[in-house]
């Protein structure tokens, strides 16, 4: 970890989790400058070592913010996030049995991709989801801001889908040989319509208000206790709790084809432990060096001493499950993945489908996917190497399990 600190154009410092100032790509140290003028910051600013810039605030930034909420430093999928469970299944095990769809691997990677929708898809009719029914039970908390009341609606047909980029769903195996299921992915539309409404929101505010935070810097803030930040409170909320389902109905589905084929062609009797559920994008109250801020984590997790974390590294690499040592100076976060190196348009020049095809088929993956055009994007290539990253944090978590992708689906 290293300190970046000029005094002439920084207010705070900026803690980065990496070797050298170097290591910054130049749009991400440009938006940490920024960041570091920010007048209502608590302490300093940190960076994660998966950093990269995104939309205001670097991917894997984390600030403490004082009495302020800024929608763009927790980011357009609110509430995104790992959930994660081990089985007693032995992978040599499952790699012996055949069956009429291919191997079994294949055969639930097949499955997955008929049961849960994935990309822009999404379910054709209304499906159970009791975040949106309470929130429709507590109405007056959001019936103020209707132009989001459509997502509501949405919501119920997106519910239990996994969406496009870098989410997905994985059949991993750990270090002793048993399968584990890991699946990545958020809000949806839902957060990403919260977020910009309530930026655009602030934004209008703060040129109002003659803000000091310059519109150019994309990181217009809301003052926590006044009526939009208590709007976006409630909105951001109900975003993460509808990730959160959203994530929980797709692994149910998972267990539930997992149990189907197993139960089929396999006489032990499959069982699930130490499930995970965690969000990498949100805000929270906090106390931290004595003094209650909103911690803004924008791909970062909380990585509270004992906390456990899931941390994915790239389509065909390796996977961490974490425990935290609540490292103070991180605000007791660490990072949320490998972080990309190319950008999407950057990967696609760089690597071709066929060569991203041909390396996951040396490493026996079973790739699910409709569409192959767009595989470079998540090349794990395109990533920064997830090793690296974790060797950046040795301070901030402790690996508890190290996973290799066997099977994935993505949009």
């Amino acid at each position: 970890m290293f300190v970046l600190y000029e005094k002439e154009r920084m207010k705070f410092p900026v803690k980065v989790w990496l070797e050298t100032k170097e290591d910054l790509e130049g749009s991400c140290l440009e938006q940490a400058y920024h960041l570091s003028e920010l007048p209502f910051l608590h302490k300093w600013v940190c960076l994660m070592p998966d950093t990269h810039a995104g939309k205001g605030m670097p991917i894997g930034g984390v600030i403490a913010a004082k009495d302020v909420l800024i929608p763009n430093a927790v980011g357009v999928d609110i509430g995104c996030g790992m959930a994660y469970t081990e089985t007693n299944i032995r992978l040599e095990d499952m790699k012996k049995v055949a069956t009429g769809n291919g191997t079994l691997i294949q055969a639930i990677i097949g499955d997955i991709m008929r049961n849960i929708p994935v990309g822009f898809a999404h379910h054709k009719t209304v499906m159970p989801c009791y975040t949106l029914d309470l929130a429709y039970e507590e109405m007056e908390q959001y019936e103020k801001d209707g132009e989001l009341l459509g997502q509501l609606e949405a919501g119920y047909y997106q519910i239990g889908t996994l969406g496009g980029g870098n989410h997905f769903i994985e059949l991993q195996e750990d270090e002793n040989g048993m399968l584990s299921v890991m699946i990545h992915s958020g809000s949806r539309h839902f957060g990403k319509a919260v977020c910009d409404y309530f930026h655009n929101q602030a934004r209008e505010l703060n040129q109002k208000w003659y803000s000091q935070v310059p519109t150019v810097y994309r990181l217009s803030f809301l003052p926590a206790d006044s009526d939009e930040g208590r709007r976006y409170r409630n909105w951001m909320n109900l975003s993460m709790d509808f990730a959160r389902e959203n994530r929980e109905k797709m692994m149910l589905a998972v267990k539930a084809i997992l149990e189907k084929w197993i139960g089929k062609y396999m006489t032990i009797d499959l069982e699930f432990s130490h499930d995970i559920n965690c969000h990498h994008n949100y805000a929270a109250l906090e106390t931290h060096y004595g003094e209650e801020v909103w911690v803004h984590r924008k791909g970062a997790v909380r990585a509270g001493e004992g906390e456990l974390a899931v941390i994915p590294g790239a389509m065909g690499s390796y996977s961490y499950v974490v425990m935290g040592k609540g490292n103070q100076e991180s605000f007791c976060s660490s990072s949320h993945g490998a972080g990309r190196r190319y950008s999407r348009k950057g990967a696609m020049a760089a690597f071709t489908c066929q060569q991203v095809m041909q390396d996951l088929a040396e490493q026996g993956v079973v790739l699910g996917k409709k569409g192959k055009a767009d595989v470079a994007e998540e090349s794990r290539f395109a990533y920064k190497d997830i090793e690296v990253v974790m060797d950046n944090q040795q301070e901030l978590v402790v690996p508890v399990k190290r996973l290799k992708t066997v099977g994935v689906v993505k949009g």
